[in-house]
């Protein structure tokens, strides 16, 4: 007997923790790039839109971003126009109700744009880069977030890398808070940089 409650309570706590895995906020990863070798030298981070470039929020996002890229070898530099490399960054945000699927995939190409479906009219942008939901107080919501990041050469404007990483997860659980978040996906989508070129990979 006492065998047989030991294994019973085995078998629970494997549940359990399988319960706690399976919560975890999987990230679905793409990038693209020239098939060239990437020189790691000084690289400059900034956002895709201007108007955020001191804002405080996005301030926190190229941080993280940047530490991803020294661990890439990259050197920041601390003004874009005295670097050659620069890292375009953009956050979004979108919230639509939990188990509701996006109404597209995502699909991007070097220099390209990725698809809708990121929650469709269940917010409003601020800045083009975050949504939040209107009306639905009482509805569970789960929180979508998408990371893109563009290699280019000042010089020229040439994209010589790009890649996108999402993820979505409960709204108001730690970890679909934003910088939570933004961190998860960065780290994803440096993995094994520069990664194989048109592939789209999940990171648990």
């Amino acid at each position: 007997m006492k065998s047989i409650l030991s294994k019973a309570t085995l078998l629970g706590c494997a549940a359990a923790l399988a319960g706690c895995a399976a919560q975890t906020p999987e990230v679905r990863v793409t990038r693209f790039h020239l098939g060239q070798p990437i020189a790691s030298g000084e690289i400059a981070v900034t956002s895709r839109d201007p108007t955020l470039a001191k804002d405080l929020e996005f301030q926190t996002y190229a941080r993280i971003v940047a530490s991803e890229l020294q661990r890439q070898n990259f050197s920041i530099a601390p003004d874009i126009a005295k670097s050659e490399q620069v890292a375009v960054v953009d956050v979004e945000r979108n919230w639509r109700p939990t188990g509701q699927r996006s109404g597209s995939s995502m699909s991007i190409g070097l220099g390209g744009s990725s698809g809708g479906g990121w929650g469709g009219g269940t917010g409003v942008g601020l800045g083009g880069s975050v949504s939040f939901p209107i009306g639905k107080s009482k509805e569970r919501m789960d929180v979508a977030t998408r990371l893109s990041v563009q290699i280019k050469r000042r010089s020229e404007g040439t994209i010589i890398w790009e890649g996108r990483a999402e993820t979505v997860s409960r709204d108001g659980a730690p970890e679909s808070a934003p910088e939570a978040a933004v961190s998860r996906l960065a780290s994803a989508l440096f993995r094994d940089f520069p990664g194989r070129s048109g592939e789209t990979i999940t990171v648990k």
